[in-house]
């Protein structure tokens, strides 16, 4: 049974770490007009003059309104990769902790580890790609902080079996993080609505996939409130520009338009693949619940550079564990997708 407690988990010097209190942190506006001379800005306005709300507060309300939570259950960050940093800098300590990933999956956890010298556990998926529970459990000691879960996974496209990820989440007593990049694109239920149930899982999402929003780098962590404060303490004070701000909070607002872009790309993705079962040298299709769909072919290198040539750029996933021969491909627009399937046809 899980015995979680945050603070046998965080770091003891981030425990007692008094935060930077920035220019924007220090007053409560009165709604009245205020004038700005605290932080040392210009003050000639460029819309952009003036430092960013540290908390994002209007676009964290919207968030937390779409996703039937509370503002105190969300972090923002510069992209996932500063959310999953600031996770290995507040619970993990050097030298000592290590995490467990499930490879093949997301790269940058095990880039995360490295540079903050925390040792990866890597327990491979079984061959249906989902996760070996026991092998997991059984690798855990007193000194594994997370369990990084991307679901759907990334490259393989599948998402985990709930009961896995269930067993997983009651038998652990360290954080569970489950990384939802590609949740939008799947018919399986986000684990956001599982949060108080869990006070170990932590949820992180993006707006570069669904939202289109891969330019602006926002990145979204959803945790119990005590996790959320952990790692406020050590973020930037000014993690998210205005203008990434802005733009998201426009993005949010518009989920209808949202919605049915969606809703073509899933439609898409079905069409191409079936249009991949036609091409001679795919020898299987792998089911997806992302934005993408991930192919065995006969020859990965050779098809890469085929297509390479053609002037279509895929991801070659021959190197990744259980993935030899395999090729990634995202779904595109209706006429890049044609591309596509016109160009693997086309070759030898």
């Amino acid at each position: 049974m899980n015995k979680f407690n945050i603070n046998n988990l965080v770091r003891p010097n981030v425990a007692v770490l008094k935060p930077y209190s920035s220019a924007r942190d220090e007053y409560q506006s009165t709604g009245s007009e205020m004038v700005f001379l605290d932080a040392n800005e210009n003050p000639f306005q460029t819309d952009v003059n003036r430092y960013p709300d540290p908390q994002q507060r209007n676009l964290k309300a919207e968030l937390a309104k779409l996703k039937g939570i509370v503002s105190e259950n969300i972090l923002l960050g510069n992209g996932s990769d500063e959310v999953l940093d600031l996770l290995f800098r507040a619970f993990c300590e050097p030298g000592d902790d290590n995490i467990i990933t499930l490879p093949p999956t997301y790269g940058m956890y095990k880039v995360l580890a490295n540079i903050n010298n925390i040792d990866n556990r890597e327990v491979l998926l079984n061959s249906d790609f989902e996760p070996n529970v026991t092998e997991i459990l059984n690798s855990v000691d007193q000194n594994t902080k997370m369990i990084f879960l991307c679901s759907p996974n990334n490259p393989t496209g599948n998402s985990f079996s709930k009961e896995k990820i269930l067993q997983i989440l009651e038998s652990y007593n360290g954080l569970v993080i489950i990384d939802e990049a590609y949740i939008d694109f799947s018919e399986e239920k986000s684990w956001l609505h599982k949060l108080g149930q869990y006070q170990n899982l932590v949820v992180t999402q993006t707006l570069s996939k669904a939202y289109g929003m891969a330019g602006i780098r926002l990145g979204i962590c959803y945790a119990s409130t005590a996790i959320i404060e952990i790692l406020n303490k050590i973020k930037p004070p000014y993690n998210v520009n205005e203008l990434t701000q802005v733009r998201a909070l426009d993005r949010v607002i518009k989920k209808e338009q949202v919605v049915s872009e969606i809703a073509d790309l899933i439609k898409e993705r079905t069409l191409l693949s079936e249009a991949l079962a036609n091409v001679g040298f795919v020898e299987k299709i792998y089911p997806s619940d992302a934005n993408f769909i991930l192919v065995k072919v006969d020859n990965a290198n050779k098809r890469y550079g085929q297509l390479l040539e053609k002037g279509i750029v895929i991801r070659n996933r021959t190197t990744q564990p259980l993935c030899e021969n395999t090729l990634r491909l995202t779904v595109g627009t209706q006429a890049e997708n044609k591309k596509l399937i016109e160009a693997l046809k086309s070759i030898e």
